[in-house]
């Protein structure tokens, strides 16, 4: 009965999907505006041909929003629900949970998806419960921040004009208002020779497009924004921050966020965009009008005639819009330079200006449309340090000391705790012939991280992506073993699947560091991990320290 039930909501997408891929077809074979000048005759063309090819998308009495924010419900019971589908992001690795499935039946256009509210609040979060005094902070001498909020806006498109020529002799000739210019569009890129989100702004609005003037000329196109990100950045979509925030206030253990997201174009069951809204004008509103007002024209009938076949244009607009304005659920992951910026945000359309409205019935148009409004969003800004192999340890295990030895790299070192407070990258050369590779140093993690103790735990996102870990162990605590449990415990398993991990033993200069090491080795070898010790102030049994790294951070065949 499952398999059946699987298989028909399968069938019911598909068919669904692809339903507003022939709508979609039949309404964007309309023609597009005439270019500048155009005669009365291709006025009429134009509009004759929004007639006829008058799209069937459902006009809205009121204005949709992305998400709402409702008590946890039986939506969210997967016993209870039968369209309640739980997925995991590949990337982010968050389970969302799609409690609502478009389908045939409950002729739903989006999916809904279920987000808790406490996702938002977690340590490693910009809305981390913690209060200001706990959160982590980086003292140093160069400025650092790996996670950022940011609100971008998009501009909104320039209006219409109304105008007619003139000229001596000519009190009033044809109409001659230009189209406003688009709004400007946000753009981001992925640059090298960034290492941190510092230089981020917190609000990017990009400018809207200039109104049509007289003489059929078109405003000029708001100028677009380009946001340049180090390499490794993960950008996401959140809610509102002043929403959040709000419920960081209250209780929020049984909110939930209710997202409207779509899937792809190939019938998938399951959502892959989040969708936005534009607060834009509704179809057949948006008029601009010159000495009459809309009253005046609404009692018009060449008015509605032609407001009847614009709102068809009105339409067109706002599906073309629906399509651009998505954002990928995982979002965006730039772990590579790019070559050309990608569009997050799309400016709006500019208006007509009354030069497009004059047809063999209206001679005079004392009238033009608005532009589309801009649209704004809110993304977190993760930056995800790119390195080969990611250093774990307690505080003082001298994982710093360690990477001042093996590398290029000089972390702060010292005797108290939590003395590496921000992640450091150290490259370490092998030979003249072979490539280096890169260490990542985050800061120590204490026994229940996990539940927001110290801030290790905050800069994990830097090891996500290495090829493998080298967990820090110091011989000079009183129980290496107990240490190693901490550190295993506190990453779960979740980090540590499919990662090569090495184990090094420091201070192996101390005494009573031989018989700590042959237990601590005995305990790796039954996770037929490696083990090896050193000494980092030493700099004692380095090359063998450097030679399992690389073999460790799998870019390179066994040393």
């Amino acid at each position: 009965m499952l398999q059946y039930r699987t298989i028909n909501r399968i069938l019911c997408r598909q068919i669904l999907d692809y339903q507003i891929k022939v709508s979609h077809l039949k309404y964007s074979t309309i023609p597009p505006v005439p270019d500048n000048a155009p005669t009365v005759q291709e006025n009429n063309t134009w509009l004759e041909s929004l007639e006829k090819q008058k799209p069937k998308i459902e006009v809205k009495e009121e204005a949709e929003v992305t998400y709402k924010i409702v008590d946890k419900s039986e939506l969210e019971d997967e016993t209870k629900n039968e369209n309640f589908v739980k997925f995991k992001s590949k990337k982010t690795k968050r389970i969302h949970a799609v409690v609502e499935s478009p389908t045939i039946e409950n002729e739903k256009t989006y999916h809904t998806v279920s987000i808790p509210a406490s996702d938002y609040f977690v340590s490693s979060s910009p809305f981390s419960s913690l209060n200001a005094k706990k959160r982590p902070k980086a003292e140093s001498i160069q400025a650092f921040s790996d996670l950022r909020v940011v609100k971008l806006k998009a501009g909104a498109g320039g209006n219409g004009d109304v105008s007619f020529f003139r000229d001596t002799g000519i009190s009033s000739g044809p109409p001659d208002g230009g189209d406003g210019g688009d709004g400007g569009d946000i753009y981001v890129m992925a640059v090298e020779g960034i290492s941190s989100l510092h230089n981020l702004r917190s609000r990017y609005i990009a400018p809207d497009g200039s109104n049509g003037r007289n003489g059929q000329l078109d405003g000029k196109k708001g100028d677009s924004i380009y946001i340049n990100v180090p390499v490794g950045t993960h950008i996401k979509w959140c809610p509102d921050p002043k929403d959040i925030r709000e419920l960081q206030k209250n209780e929020y253990d049984d909110k939930v966020f209710h997202i409207k997201a779509k899937s792809d174009e190939f019938g998938s069951i399951l959502p892959k965009f989040i969708q936005f809204f534009r607060k834009s004008y509704e179809a057949g509103k948006g008029w601009i009008f010159k000495e009459k007002n809309e009253a005046y024209h609404l009692e018009r009938d060449y008015f509605n005639e032609l407001n009847e076949r614009v709102t068809n244009y009105d339409l067109q607009n706002r599906e073309d819009e629906l399509t651009n304005d998505t954002f990928p659920i995982d979002g965006l992951d730039l772990d590579k330079p790019t070559e050309e910026p990608i569009l997050l945000l799309k400016g709006g359309n500019g208006g007509m200006g009354n030069m497009h409205f004059q047809t063999t019935t209206i001679r005079n148009p004392r009238f033009a449309k608005q532009g589309r409004a801009g649209i704004e969003e809110n993304f977190i800004f993760e930056l995800k340090l790119l390195a080969d192999l990611g250093l774990v340890g307690l505080p003082n295990a001298g994982k710093s000391t360690l990477l001042r030895a093996i590398s290029n790299a000089r972390p702060r070192v010292g005797h108290w705790k939590f003395t590496t407070l921000q992640p450091t990258i150290g490259t370490i050369q092998l030979r003249i012939d072979q490539p280096p590779f890169t260490v990542a140093d985050i800061p120590g993690i204490v026994k229940d991280a996990k539940y927001n103790k110290g801030m290790g735990l905050n800069f994990l996102r830097h090891i996500e992506r290495s090829g493998g870990l080298v967990f820090v162990v110091s011989l000079g605590s009183e129980n290496p073993i107990d240490d190693m449990n901490v550190l295993i415990d506190e990453l779960g398993k979740e980090r540590l699947s499919g990662k090569n991990v090495l184990v090094v033993a420091t201070k192996a200069d101390l005494e009573n560091s031989q018989q700590k090491f042959i237990e601590l080795r005995s305990f790796v070898d039954a996770k037929n991990w490696k083990c090896v010790p050193c000494s980092g102030m030493n700099k004692e049994n380095i090359e063998k320290v450097i030679d399992l790294m690389a073999e460790c951070s799998g870019r390179y065949d066994k040393i």
